[in-house]
C-alpha cells in the first residue's frame, strides 16, 4: 500500500483534528502518501480529495471540529454514488482509508468494501460513546466536560430561586454523556434510554427531595429518553406538581465544539496511529478502539450491530448521591 486517504463523517467531534494530524503524519512516517478526502463521502463522490504533507496539520490539534468537513450523504447510499466514488479514489490512485466517524459512517465503509474492495480502518469519532468495541470515543470526554460546566452554571441560578432545572444533553439514543453529567454535576435525577425513568418516578423523587428540605434540584434528560424530550416531561411533572418552579435548557450542539480536552488528544492520536498501521498490516474494515488501556480492532460488523451496555452500578450511583 503506497496512497491513502482520510476522511471524517457524520457529527463533528473535539479530537477529529488531532486524530486526523495523527493519520497525515503516520503516514509520512511509514512513507506513504496521505489524501485529505473533504465532506466525506459527498466530497469522495465530487473528488474534493487533496493530498497532504506533514505540515498541513500543523496547528491543529488543539482546534474543536474538522479542517476535512462533515457531511451525510444520500447519494453514497446508492450503488451510482458509490461507484462515483471508487471512481474518484482510483483517479488518485488511493488504496486504502482512514474513516473517522460513527455507526453510520462504518455502515457505509462495510458496504464500499464488499462492493469494491476498498479496506477501510475506522477511528471512532462521536461524543456519543455508544459504539461497541472501545472504552471511550473521540470527542465524549470534551463534551462531558462542556455539559458538567454548563450545569455547575445553571447549579448556581437553580440554587438561588429555588428552582428545579430539567437539562437534556446530547447522545442520540444513549445515556452515556447523560450518566456522568449527572453523577458530575450533582444531579438529584437522570433519565436515559437504557433504563426508562416513568414521570410518576420523577415526581416522586422530587417530592421526596422537598420533604427532605431540598429547595432546588436538577434532573438530566438524554435526548433519546422515550417519554420526550426535557420540555414534554418538565410539563408533566408541573401538571403533578404545580406549585414546582420549573425551568428547561437544552444544552445542543454547544457540547460538540470547543477545544478537545487533553485525554480527547491523546484518545485521538492514539486511533489515528492505530488505523494507519492497522491498514499496514492488512486490516479492513475494523475500527480502533481502547478497552481497558489496550488497543483493539473490531470489526465494523460488531461495532455498526452489537449494544454497548450502561452499567445499573452508575445509574445507582445517581440515587444514592442524590440523598
Amino acid at each position: 500500500m503506497k496512497k491513502i486517504g482520510v476522511f471524517t463523517s457524520g457529527g463533528d467531534a473535539p479530537g477529529m483534528n488531532a486524530c486526523i494530524r495523527a493519520v497525515v503524519r503516520t503516514a509520512v512516517y511509514n512513507g506513504l502518501e496521505v489524501y485529505g478526502i473533504k465532506r466525506g463521502y459527498n466530497g469522495m463522490i465530487k473528488g474534493e480529495i487533496t493530498k497532504m504533507e506533514s505540515s498541513s496539520v500543523s496547528n491543529i490539534i488543539q482546534k474543536g471540529g474538522t479542517i476535512l468537513k462533515s457531511a451525510r450523504s444520500t447519494e453514497f447510499r446508492t450503488k451510482e454514488g458509490r461507484q462515483k466514488a471508487y471512481e474518484q479514489l482510483q483517479k488518485h490512485g488511493i488504496e486504502g482509508l482512514v474513516a473517522i466517524g460513527g455507526d453510520g459512517t462504518f455502515t457505509g465503509a462495510n458496504i464500499f468494501y464488499e462492493e469494491f474492495g476498498i479496506p477501510t480502518v475506522g477511528a471512532p469519532g462521536t461524543i456519543d460513546n455508544d459504539l461497541y468495541g472501545t472504552d471511550y470515543t473521540i470527542g465524549y470526554d470534551t463534551a462531558v466536560n462542556t455539559a458538567i460546566d454548563a450545569i455547575d452554571k445553571i447549579r448556581d441560578t437553580a440554587d438561588s430561586h429555588e428552582r428545579v432545572f430539567f437539562i437534556e444533553v446530547m447522545g442520540r439514543d444513549s445515556g452515556y454523556i447523560a450518566i456522568p453529567c449527572a453523577i458530575g454535576g450533582g444531579a438529584e435525577i437522570v433519565m436515559i434510554p437504557e433504563a426508562i425513568t416513568s414521570i410518576e418516578a420523577v415526581v416522586n423523587a422530587l417530592r421526596a427531595g422537598y420533604d427532605r428540605s431540598k429547595t432546588s434540584f436538577i434532573v438530566i434528560i438524554a435526548e433519546g429518553e422515550v417519554p420526550g424530550n426535557a420540555n414534554v416531561v418538565a410539563a408533566k411533572v408541573q401538571e403533578a406538581l404545580p406549585n414546582m418552579d420549573a425551568r428547561v435548557t437544552t444544552l445542543g450542539h454547544v457540547q460538540r465544539g470547543g477545544s478537545p480536552s487533553g485525554a480527547d488528544r491523546m484518545l485521538a492520536s492514539q486511533l489515528g496511529i492505530a488505523c494507519v498501521e492497522g491498514l499496514l498490516a492488512g486490516r479492513k474494515c475494523e475500527m480502533a478502539g481502547i478497552i481497558n488501556s489496550e488497543l483493539v480492532y473490531t470489526p465494523f460488523i460488531d461495532t455498526i450491530t452489537k449494544d454497548k451496555l450502561i452499567s445499573p452500578r452508575l445509574l445507582q450511583m445517581v440515587e444514592v448521591l442524590s440523598v
